[in-house]
């Protein structure tokens, strides 16, 4: 199952711990058989002029154990959208590469106003940024956020374990980019699931606070005083928000 994620471009600067190593075509995913949904998902934001239209072939990832995976009855007759962690409009190239981001694996239970709204305008502007001059990689990791002081309500028909799908309170985001004199750079977010008015930037929090959040070590190939400054730097936000 782990497939050698070291020698994957976007796993270049590390690899979170999870269940189960997912190795897609154009993306990698962390997969947490307790929650049967990616703990995290890790990418390189590619440029590409778009040439296909949005897929909409959403399925089971029949490399996930059928006891820990999700499945399309899930979200059937539910409030909440099967959220992308891998954007479908950041993999456009191919019909296979768009496609590949409608595996459920790359799924997971998002608030509608959420998933259409503040999550889709932060998907976009990664995709501005990557299309700065200056920049010549950015790597993305995402995943969802528990909240254990809190409910934690569930969607799905539960299964003969009584399992069902967990609803995250919350989705991270961290950004690193590359730019032309090697030069790297962090940007981070926690933003709740639900509709949200506010602009990008009230979300932006150092990364080790989405590491104490997710329990997850990011970017754990990169070390020194200077990473751990970087970690626990906020920039601001390299765009202008409406």
């Amino acid at each position: 199952m782990f497939n050698m994620p070291g020698l994957r471009r976007e796993t270049r600067y590390g690899t979170p711990a999870a269940d189960q190593i997912v190795i897609n075509r154009y993306y990698t995913i962390g997969y947490s058989y307790y929650f049967r949904q990616a703990k995290w998902a890790l990418e390189i934001i590619d440029p590409s002029k778009p040439d296909v239209k949005r897929e909409d072939a959403f399925r089971p990832d029949y490399r996930i154990p059928e006891m820990f995976r999700a499945d399309l009855a899930d979200y059937e007759g539910e409030r909440y959208d099967r959220g992308h962690l891998v954007a479908s409009a950041n993999k456009e190239e191919t019909k296979l590469q768009n496609s590949e981001t409608f595996l459920l694996s790359n799924m997971s239970p998002q608030a509608p106003d959420f998933n259409r709204g503040i999550w889709s305008s932060l998907e976009k502007a990664v995709r501005d940024l990557d299309a700065k001059t200056d920049i010549w990689e950015t790597y993305v990791i995402c995943g969802p956020i528990f909240n254990f002081d809190m409910e934690v309500k569930t969607i799905g028909a539960k299964d003969n374990n009584g399992v069902s799908l967990p609803i995250p309170h919350s989705y991270f985001k961290s950004v690193l980019t590359e730019d032309n004199r090697g030069n790297l750079q962090m940007w981070s977010f926690i933003i709740p699931n639900e509709g949200s008015k506010k602009k990008l930037g009230e979300f932006l929090v150092p990364t080790t606070k989405v590491e104490k959040y997710a329990g997850l070590f990011l970017w754990e190939r990169l070390v020194g005083k200077e990473i751990e400054a970087e970690k626990n730097t906020v920039h601001p936000m390299w765009s202008k928000q409406k």
